[in-house]
């Protein structure tokens, strides 16, 4: 229908008695419904990219003059035929594209044009690099990108097809007027079709995020509220037939929402589709029961390794500084060492045969200290209050979780009994034992306003960003399929203002872990701010715009002050997290995190070995994402601690060489365009190595997904 409405557009300006009559008849079966979900793919879906320089060939539009709004320009498609050159500026030679009749042409200065990518054409991203946090040692880093999500999920397939264990996104809902985009305008409450685009940009990115997801054991998370829960489950299940699909109702907002003639709603529902033998985790609480909360609160557990700003140092409690010995062959705990003098260093401790030394290390291989002495440490393993969250042999650390004095003085009281032990040996409080989390939700740590409104102003002030998820219930929701995996790839493309990784730094402090968070978000201001900056005749890629989008203005801000517990402004953020785990929010987290631009790339610079750079972090990426990247080609080749690349097969005998003494090396690039010699050289690299041609596996990935049903 889309098509037919595009087309019944370009014949008004020939024959507009034809058009109204065609017009008519095409109304009258728009009222016509199939049985099911039934709704118009609007093909093609297209995207403006105001950083993208006018090459020849491109697609392209008219931008309005400077101080009119975007209504006033011509919005039809054209090509840049070539470019020449008048003075100071740079003159396209434009052809009409998909004319109803004969092409039209006509010029215009490039800087008067925007780039139009639409869906179904192919594109050659890249990634620039736009700042980072380097709080978290070897850690792998969060990525934040700032692109269109369509595209960045296309980005994302080279380096995570078939690796995201969780996707937790929340749609824009479509209920209020202009609170989304389709085709680089807003989408107004009157459109009538509102909801078919809807769900048209919905359905193209499920099946992006279908080829995303791990088969094996892995989660879809989708946030809704009432206006499209409906459609949206039906689209589900037709778009994931073999997964197994829960719809739970949670509450946010326990004063509810004012609405003249309905009932105050005060839920929102949460699908989550499970993919292979994903499922959610046992709690110890009542998802229903508010007040089993405060119990929960009660026996946290808290990490072993003393953190701050002050007293965290070796010098400053050397008493607290001592090894743990842990087993290599099963990684449980052997035996507690004593306290290690000031002077002496701790290469000069021998382990027990089979076992490895564990101190308290921060991320960046500082030497910290233990919360409590060596004695108390034995006590508390011994009687299930202390235990063994995680441990590295390869850095030489471990993160143990314990009970702090105020419950044991609880449990040794009678005031909470201990029922038993879990399979790492640690104690079952009463009121903790397991059970299967039910379908409502109704935590007062899920309230929306408290939680998410007031909470996000905590880091970024007085910016504005509208209806913030709590941060807690974000937490809980991934918690139930990734708690118990510290190594999880949780990725979100509707992310806003960036409570998922928020959330996800929260899970790894609370165990140790190393999830990973995957971004991706846009830069669009709002339908307001957009209106007003236009009137000072901006546009998109002028500076003070960009730096009012949401990526720049909302999201980066506000994970650098979670990261490092500073704000903007430079103050320390106030207060304190609660629940789960309560530490003041100026501890920040210790965390890497690194913000990218996503960028479009000449596929013919790429061939020729031009565009190095630009890919540089994809490759990084399909490595890991941590530890040092590779930023410039050299004559022979590269290797980091994860991956190599070989850029001249002449080196191939010294590359391989290079590559066997890495044992943690994951992915091996060999840059040649013949399929023979890349073969010969992949053969002779170790087993567990990934190898990958470059740059052919990077150009067929995107050509190939161009390719795919569009509908």
């Amino acid at each position: 229908m889309s098509r037919i409405t595009t087309l019944l557009r370009r014949l008004e300006r020939e024959n507009p008695g034809l058009a109204a009559d065609l017009r008519e008849e095409v109304d009258r079966l728009a009222q016509r419904r199939a049985f099911g979900l039934n709704f118009e793919r609007h093909v093609p879906e297209s995207v403006e990219l105001p950083h993208r320089g006018i090459r020849r060939g491109d697609k392209v539009r008219f931008l309005p003059p400077r101080g009119e709004p975007d209504s006033t320009v011509d919005k039809r498609l054209w090509i840049v035929n070539y470019i020449t050159r008048e003075g100071d500026q740079r003159i396209a030679h434009l052809v009409e594209w998909q004319p109803a009749g004969e092409p039209e042409e006509t010029t215009r200065s490039v800087e008067d044009l925007v780039v139009v990518a639409e869906f179904r054409d192919p594109i050659y991203p890249g990634l620039r690099s736009t700042g980072t946090v380097d709080r978290g040692g070897d850690k792998p880093y969060h990525i934040v990108i700032n692109g269109e999500n369509y595209h960045a999920l296309d980005t994302l397939l080279f380096a995570y097809e078939g690796k995201v264990d969780c996707i937790y996104i929340d749609p824009p809902y479509n209920t209020r007027d202009k609170d989304w985009k389709y085709n680089n305008d807003y989408v107004d409450s009157d459109d009538i079709y509102k909801h078919s685009k809807w769900l048209a940009m919905m359905e193209r990115r499920l099946r992006l995020a279908k080829k995303l997801l791990n088969p094996q054991r892995s989660v879809l998370i989708v946030t809704i509220d009432e206006k499209e829960y409906l459609r949206l489950g039906l689209l589900l299940e037709q778009t994931f037939r073999d997964a197994n699909i829960q719809m739970v109702s949670s509450v946010v907002n326990r004063s509810g929402s004012t609405r003249w003639s309905e009932f105050s709603r005060v839920d929102e529902y949460i699908f989550f589709v499970m993919f292979g033998d994903a499922y959610p985790a046992d709690i110890a609480y009542d998802t229903l029961d508010p007040d089993a909360t405060a119990e929960t609160e009660a026996v946290t557990w808290h990490g072993l390794r003393r953190r701050g700003s002050t007293n965290w140092r070796r010098q400053d409690r050397p008493g607290l500084f001592y090894p743990v010995f842990i087993r290599l062959d099963d990684l449980t705990v052997h035996s507690v060492g004593e306290p290690l003098p000031l002077d002496q260093p701790r290469d000069t401790v021998e382990a027990p045969a089979g076992t490895f030394a564990a101190w308290p290390l921060n991320p960046q291989g500082e030497e910290g200290t233990w919360q409590i002495s060596p004695s108390r440490f034995r006590e508390q393993l011994a009687d299930g209050t202390l235990y063994l969250s995680s441990a590295d042999p390869e850095r030489g650390t471990a993160v143990f979780m314990y009970l702090k004095s105020g419950v044991l003085r609880r449990i040794a009281e009678g005031e909470l009994t201990v029922v038993g032990r879990d399979e790492r040996g640690r104690v079952i409080i009463q009121g903790e034992a397991a059970k299967r989390p039910k379908t409502i939700w109704n935590l007062a740590s899920h309230e929306a306003r408290t939680f998410g409104t007031a909470l996000l102003s905590k880091f970024i002030g007085e910016r504005k960003f509208p209806f913030p998820k709590s941060l807690y219930a974000v937490e809980d929701t991934l918690r139930f399929f990734v708690g118990n995996n510290p190594d999880a790839i949780v990725l979100d493309y509707f992310a806003g203002s960036g409570t998922t990784a928020h959330a996800v730094m929260r899970l790894n402090r609370q165990d140790g872990g190393r999830r990973q968070c995957i971004l991706v978000t846009n830069n669009e201001v709002s339908a307001a701010e957009e209106k007003a900056l236009r009137k000072k005749g901006l546009r998109p890629g002028d500076s003070e715009w960009e730096r009012l989008g949401i990526c720049e203005y909302i999201t980066k801000p506000r994970l650098i002050a979670a990261a490092t517990g500073i704000t903007p402004e430079g103050a320390p953020v106030e207060g304190e997290y609660r629940f789960t785990d309560v530490f003041p929010m100026s501890e920040g987290f210790e965390e890497n995190i690194e913000f990218f631009n996503l960028t479009y790339e000449d596929p013919e610079e790429v061939r020729l070995d031009m565009a190095f750079s630009a890919i540089a972090p994809l490759l990084w990426m399909r490595a890991g994402s941590q530890g040092p990247r590779i930023e410039k080609r050299s004559d022979t080749f590269e290797v980091v601690d994860r991956y190599g690349i070989l850029f001249d097969v002449d080196a191939a005998a010294g590359f391989v060489n290079e590559v066997r003494k890495h044992a943690e090396l994951k992915v091996a690039y060999i840059v040649t365009d013949e399929k023979r010699q890349y073969q010969l050289i992949a053969r002779q690299l170790p087993a567990h190595v990934e190898t990958v041609q470059l740059y052919e596996a990077y150009l067929t990935t995107f050509e190939i997904n161009s390719a795919r049903d569009m509908r």
